[in-house]
């Protein structure tokens, strides 16, 4: 990556103080005539703390180092979905996923939300805001909100007859002002443009330099799927300068907020789909220099909920007390716990809930007989490293940190040390020596659960057919499902048009 990214560097610096009556508005100076920030968030798919300025190995962000250098980078970000339509919900509207009933993924898209909420972007709208979704240079032009009740990309919202969640598409201009834009940042999601960015890449990752955490089997095909994961980390960096130069050259960039998140955990074992760590934390880092001090790294606990709220504070909307989330930024704020939770994925049927302080993570598995391997259709096409590891694990080659992912039960209850065990190998649950702590984080969960509780349990899924899908790949194309299982990917969306096809032929 050649480009330079060059950022504004604001002179003045103001300290953010309020009394102890009020929160702080971080939007507030001495003057009441401040135009109120541009806000851009920037969503990046299926990414975990995966970044060079987080400390990972063999990728280089330098976008992303320098928003956090210049920034507020958090090292302690959850969701409370590692999923990204729960997740997604959860950040639309401030407020817990099972608050709302939104936790099933891909769920109730014909439903109304309950008019007790209100997405927050109509929030912002009816503050003076133009509302803006996508950008025009960025992979699918970044236009996925994949939230879990009825709604519109564009046109207003009443949520009884109009729907609409965003003002308009993919461009910011001065006209717009103030504006909020959500950006997805979709190339590192799991799709068949891998290969092409690797390939378009000027300094692939080497796979035989990556490093694999502990659980990960150290074969050929682990070690190039992480890889390329890498590779598309790389490009999506590049997009967040290109987003930068924009502004820049806009004349946006002094009075502009950029907010950058994943929108889940990192799609191999471990992450995206499980409330292990990878599944939950993300990276978080707010560029603002017009009122924060660059350099700083905040190790407090924070949920994306959090950012909602605190969009809505750096807007100066007052908070609605319907959300769960928080301000970050308000002298009060201060979480000792994040919970998640796993519901409905696809086909798959799950529930399993989170608790996770600074040092502990406390999962309680209530289908525990669900393993974790699930042989969900859609991760069989995007996880290379699984059919590999699955192999492994059917031929008594896997470590006991490799192979507990591959095991037919997952425990009813697991608990780790994330200090001392970042990694999360050894599981306490059943270790006297921590029965004062896990009966602790035991009565929490289930604290956050009545806490949560929506009074609602139905959901209608959309139509899925990927199970569906596999059976024909392995019934008409034997070969090809071979391929998948030695941990080549063969291409979701060729097969998915070779499977439709294969539908009209019939009829």
């Amino acid at each position: 990556m050649t480009k330079r990214l060059i950022f504004s560097f604001i002179t003045c610096i103001s300290t953010l103080s309020c009394s102890s009556q009020n929160k702080v508005k971080t939007m507030q100076d001495n003057s009441d005539t401040l135009t109120r920030p541009n806000i851009i968030w920037l969503m990046a798919e299926d990414i975990s703390t995966d970044l060079e300025c987080y400390g990972m190995a063999n990728v280089k962000t330098p976008f992303l180092n320098k928003m956090a250098e210049e920034g507020i980078k958090f090292s302690n970000a959850f969701v409370t979905n590692p999923i990204c339509s729960p997740s997604r919900s959860a950040m639309m509207l401030g407020t817990h996923q099972l608050k709302t009933n939104t936790q099933h993924h891909r769920s109730n898209r014909n439903i109304p939300l309950s008019t007790a909420y209100v997405p927050f972007t109509e929030l912002l709208r009816n503050a003076g805001y133009t509302t803006i979704l996508g950008h025009h240079s960025v992979l699918q032009k970044g236009r996925k909100i994949d939230v879990n009740f009825k709604h519109e990309p564009i046109g207003p919202w009443d949520g009884k007859e109009q729907f609409g969640l965003f003002d308009k598409y993919d461009n910011f201009e001065k006209e717009d002002q103030p504006f909020f834009a959500q950006i997805q940042l979709k190339v590192t999601h799991r799709g068949d443009w891998w290969d092409e960015i690797r390939n378009q890449s000027p300094h692939p990752v080497d796979p035989d330099k990556v490093e694999l955490p502990p659980y990960m089997a150290d074969h050929p095909v682990v070690r190039l799927d992480w890889a390329k994961y890498l590779d598309q980390i790389e490009h999506m960096d590049s997009n967040v300068g290109m987003i930068f130069k924009e502004l820049e050259e806009k004349g946006m960039a002094d009075n502009t907020i950029v907010i950058f998140i994943g929108d889940n955990g990192r799609c191999n074992i471990k992450g995206k789909g499980y409330l292990y760590d990878p599944g939950l934390r993300i990276p978080l880092i707010i560029y603002y220099p017009k009122k924060f001090k660059g350099g700083q790294t905040r190790d407090d606990i924070v949920m994306a909920t959090d950012i909602t709220a605190s969009i809505l504070e750096f807007a100066d909307i007052e908070i609605p007390e319907f959300m769960t989330g928080r301000s970050m930024f308000s002298e009060n704020f201060h979480r000792d716990y994040v919970y998640g939770a796993r519901d409905l994925w696809d086909e798959i049927k799950e529930k399993s809930r989170a608790v996770v302080t600074e040092e502990w993570s406390y999962i309680r598995n209530d289908m525990p007989e669900v393993p974790y391997d699930a042989h969900q259709a859609y991760l069989e096409f995007f996880r290379p490293s699984v059919h590999v590891m699955r192999t492994l694990y059917q031929e008594s080659n896997l470590n006991d940190y490799q192979k507990a992912f591959f095991e037919p039960r997952k425990p009813k209850e697991e608990l780790y040390n994330l200090k001392q065990d970042p990694y999360q190998l050894f599981n306490l649950a059943d270790d006297p020596k921590y029965t004062k702590v896990i009966e602790k984080l035991r009565k929490q969960t289930q604290s956050f659960d009545r806490m949560m509780y929506s009074g609602q349990d139905y959901y209608e899924p959309v139509n899925y057919n990927g199970p569906e899908i596999i059976k024909w790949l392995k019934q008409e194309r034997p070969a090809d499902y071979a391929r998948m299982k030695a941990g080549e990917e063969i291409g979701y969306k060729k097969f998915v048009n070779l499977y439709n096809q294969s539908l009209k032929d019939k009829n």
